[in-house]
């Protein structure tokens, strides 16, 4: 066969079809005929064409659309067969899509099937293929050649077939009995729209259409009608638009609106990688739960504002206080639209430790700056707090005798430098050491753990920390910790684990030093927080991790709730990870890192694409697992 046969843009076919040469009684026709026919006849139904003899035949024409308006974008096809099953792997749902939908048509792209009584089914695009319209080889030289002397192909020469994830039925209910978040829209008596399981399947040839109205997306996916705004629901990165206005789908935490319980005190995770937007997206979700009309009701009937404290390495979150100047008018009436709060958080202290000879700059944010330390009075309860990094099983209760021994003899008065004078005495280590209670090398092993403590960290002039617990948690108020200027790492530790173990230990006692910590509902921040939670084969980190999980499981009932911001997820100690009920993850490159947050394998496989405040959320009590777009204004001052 000559190749010319194909030249590009050619619409030629080498079909000879002997039922038309029967029909009219000759063997072929003329290429050319049909051009002259055409000027020869004004009729447009007919087209006159010659035979070989030379002899004007024509043709009736006839119109072969389809009757009527396409409606959707395919429907259910059965040659590969049609179920839904209680295994998702037994599933098998697909879909013809038309060759004028197919250039829209996009994985994770939500559709709805409708059952003949008016039921519907929510699902999702899994798998997108191509297959044969007519069985042939086309891993040919010939086919080959043709399609690189051509800038497109054929679509009507394909099936394009879309496999869907059925993910529920959404049914009209009048009698309000379901408890969706619907409900309370529904004042007027109107059927409200709910889910249930997949339980039934659709029938063949039904008609499959993209899911446009809001109400219908966010009942699909479960996601509630109110609580704290996170971001817009997107798909493979573009946002999901509508023609409701606002265009966008808002996604919301649960925060009790609805009766049930704040998520909020079960416990959030934000993790990505540098320039992922973490702290952008923390920022945000942090500003909404400081909103004025948010409260949460306490255990005596009272309902209260929620306190947050974030521990920030990078001096970033102070910077909440101010407006962003990046923020126009424009942008800022279309988040209150939304029901977005914005702007600077006026109600915002940077509590700032103080470290002999490290000034704390306080630059980027206009926040009142109010410096504190730590008395050493703290270690008597928890001793860890000078135990450095390496005690073992003999050392850890040797630590615990000499501090009890110590301010027995000192009183709560007793500085660091007091107790490092203390272990110097050569008499107390003979003393221990014959009585059988300390050996003399635990002793000494002792005594370098506490010298390896900085030395400017305890008892400097500033107020103590234990003085200030109406300054650290004010309800609706944001006390931001920056620990950036501190000079090591060890020092860092120090505070961080100071201040949280004392919010914690209110939190959970029955006689707490603080009324105002035990009555107020606080979500503790903690930025880096695989540097402060990660597992190690230590006592001390073992009693550190143990406290963080007990304080996570009564969570809910002390209304205190973890929001933990890190780059490494996979450093942070099991016990504690077991407990976070939401995670927003953001890009992150490393593999471990994203098996470690333990999100469904079809967003695993998102999260290295991720652009820069893109995100997954994961949170089985909130909503399905889906893709959002945070906002890209900051609703406060961020960085420069």
């Amino acid at each position: 066969m000559d190749l010319g046969d194909f030249e590009p843009g050619s619409d030629d076919r080498p079909s000879d079809r002997d039922d038309d040469r029967e029909a009219t009684g000759h063997s072929g026709g003329s290429a050319d005929s049909g051009s002259v026919g055409a000027s020869a006849s004004d009729d447009p139904s007919t087209t006159p064409t010659d035979d070989s003899d030379g002899v004007g035949v024509e043709f009736e024409r006839y119109n072969a659309d389809p009757a009527g308006r396409d409606r959707g974008l395919g429907a259910i096809a059965v040659s590969q067969g049609l179920r839904v099953a209680e295994d998702g792997d037994d599933t098998s749902l697909r879909a013809y899509v038309t060759a004028d939908n197919r250039e829209t048509v996009r994985l994770g792209k939500y559709l709805l099937v409708p059952y003949p009584d008016d039921e519907l089914l929510f699902s999702k695009i899994t798998a997108l293929e191509y297959a044969q319209e007519f069985r042939t080889d086309d891993a040919t030289e010939i086919h080959a050649r043709r399609a690189m002397r051509r800038d497109g192909f054929e679509e009507r020469d394909y099936k394009f077939v879309a496999s869907l994830e059925p993910l529920a039925v959404l049914f009209e209910d009048g009698g309000g009995d379901m408890g969706t978040d619907t409900a309370a829209a529904a004042s007027d008596g109107a059927p409200e729209l709910n889910r249930r399981m997949v339980d039934r399947v659709p029938k063949p040839g039904a008609v499959v259409a993209e899911a446009t109205d809001p109400d219908q997306i966010k009942t699909g996916l479960d996601i509630p009608g109110e609580g704290i705004f996170i971001g817009h629901l997107s798909v493979g990165g573009e946002t999901v638009r509508t023609a409701a206005s606002p265009p966008t789908i808002d996604y919301r935490l649960r925060d009790g609106d609805d009766g049930g319980e704040p998520l909020v005190f079960r416990h959030t995770l934000v993790a990505g990688g540098t320039g992922s937007g973490k702290t952008h997206a923390t920022k945000n979700l942090l500003r909404q739960l400081l909103a004025e009309d948010r409260t949460y009701g306490m255990d005596d009937g009272r309902d209260a504002r929620l306190a947050v404290v974030q521990f920030d390495p990078q001096n970033e979150y102070a910077q909440m206080h101010d407006d962003n100047p990046a923020m126009d008018d424009a942008t800022a009436r279309r988040y209150e639209r939304e029901g977005v709060a914005h702007g600077g958080h006026n109600d915002t202290v940077a509590l700032v430790p103080k470290e002999d000879g490290v000034p704390y700059g306080g630059d980027g944010h206009h926040a009142e700056q109010l410096e504190f330390t730590i008395p050493f009075s703290m270690a008597r309860d928890r001793p860890w707090l000078v135990a450095g990094s390496s005690l073992n099983e003999n050392q850890y209760p040797a630590l615990v005798h000499l501090l009890n021994r110590f301010f027995r003899e000192y009183g709560d008065g007793g500085t660091y430098d007091e107790f490092r004078t203390f272990l110097e005495n050569p008499a107390l280590k003979e003393e221990l050491d014959e009585s059988g209670r300390v050996h003399e090398a635990t002793f000494d092993a002792v005594k370098r753990r506490v010298h390896g403590v900085p030395d400017g960290v305890f008892d400097q002039s500033a107020r103590p920390i234990t003085d200030l617990a109406h300054q650290l948690v004010r309800p609706g108020g944001l006390t931001v910790i920056p620990t950036y200027h501190l000079s090591t790492s060890r020092a860092k530790e120090v505070f961080v684990l100071a201040v949280s173990s004392l919010l914690i230990d209110d939190k959970l006692s029955n006689a707490p030093d603080s009324d105002r910590i035990k009555q107020t509902p606080v979500l503790l921040g903690m930025d880096e927080a695989h540097n402060f939670l990660a597992d190690a084969d230590t006592v001390q980190a073992r009693k550190v991790i143990s406290k963080f999980t007990e304080a996570a499981k009564q969570g809910r009932k002390e209304r205190l709730g973890l929001c933990l911001v890190t780059q490494d997820p996979q450093d942070i100690a099991d016990p504690v990870f077991k407990q976070v009920n939401t995670r927003l993850v953001l890009n992150l490159g490393d593999e471990d890192a994203i098996k470690s947050v333990n999100i469904p394998p079809e967003l695993e496989d998102k999260v290295p694409y991720m652009e820069t405040g893109q995100f997954v959320v994961y949170s089985p009590d909130n909503s399905e697992p889906v893709e959002l777009t945070g906002l890209s204004t900051c609703l406060t001052r961020h960085g420069e």
